[in-house]
């Protein structure tokens, strides 16, 4: 019975005739061609590398700077995010959710940020501080009203209690798609996840834990670069354009199926 032929000889013979002669790109001797994908590639022997597989992509990062009651923001969390959620297998998308809003810092006459293109309301002439520090302790205000920043509060307080984004991502959804963000956390919590624990939420809204998790929010917000000029504020990959923006409102799945190779 004939020996078996050493993969290294196999691998010469195939890829590089002349014995010792490197592709291209390729620093590896020929034994080693094999010991990782980045180096089967680098020396073009992919395809004769049976044991190894190519490396999974890395997921594409959708961040979504949103208020939580503005309606074009609930739009796209609902139809939008959470369905390219639900249809996407999980190593393709990673989902990060900053609800905190329109934000600026001072006050005088400027052009309202926060109604066009997407976003939402008819906006104040004048602008305000958002979030304030009084006595240690931080306060808010949100472009919708007392309630908005209530439900910034829950939700933000939910994803810090929650941890996993699968428990949490389909109580959001709830609460946004239902008739009140700030009401329907018991019920939505009943169906979506049972296992979190209402009370420990509810003590972070009202606590100095929910006041700092938004201050992080706030802060997360303000670094946007570009600033953001309205919500929902979509940034792909760490980068937002216009033409990101367009695409994710138009259809986000697409989007991301574009992306994710």
């Amino acid at each position: 019975m004939a020996p078996a032929v050493p993969l290294v000889l196999t691998l010469v013979a195939l890829l590089a005739p002349g014995l010792g002669v490197a592709l291209p790109g390729c620093d590896y001797p020929a034994h080693l061609w094999c010991s990782s994908w980045e180096t089967a590639v680098a020396c073009q022997a992919e395809s004769h590398c049976a044991n190894l597989s190519s490396p999974a992509a890395p997921p594409v990062e959708v961040t979504l700077f949103y208020e939580s009651l503005c309606p074009a923001c609930r739009w796209f969390l609902v139809q939008q995010l959470f369905t390219t959620w639900l249809l996407l297998p999980a190593e393709a998308l990673s989902i990060t959710l900053v609800p905190y809003g329109n934000a600026e810092v001072g006050a005088g006459p400027a052009q309202c940020r926060g109604c066009s293109p997407w976003c939402c309301q008819a906006c104040s002439d004048w602008l305000f501080a958002q979030e304030r520090n009084v006595s240690g302790k931080w306060q808010f205000q949100c472009q919708h009203g007392p309630e908005e920043c209530l439900g910034n509060m829950i939700e933000t307080c939910l994803m810090h209690e929650a941890k996993n984004f699968s428990s949490y991502f389909p109580v959001i959804f709830c609460l946004e798609s239902g008739s009140s963000v700030t009401k329907n956390l018991e019920a939505c919590l009943q169906v979506y996840a049972p296992q979190l624990d209402l009370g420990r939420i509810a003590a972070c809204v009202q606590g100095d834990m929910g006041a700092a998790l938004m201050h992080h929010n706030a802060q997360l917000t303000q670094a946007l670069d570009p600033p953001h000029q309205y919500v929902p504020w979509v940034v792909i990959n760490g980068k937002h354009t216009d033409e990101l923006q367009e695409q994710a409102q138009t259809s986000l799945l697409g989007l991301i199926c574009r992306l994710y190779q």
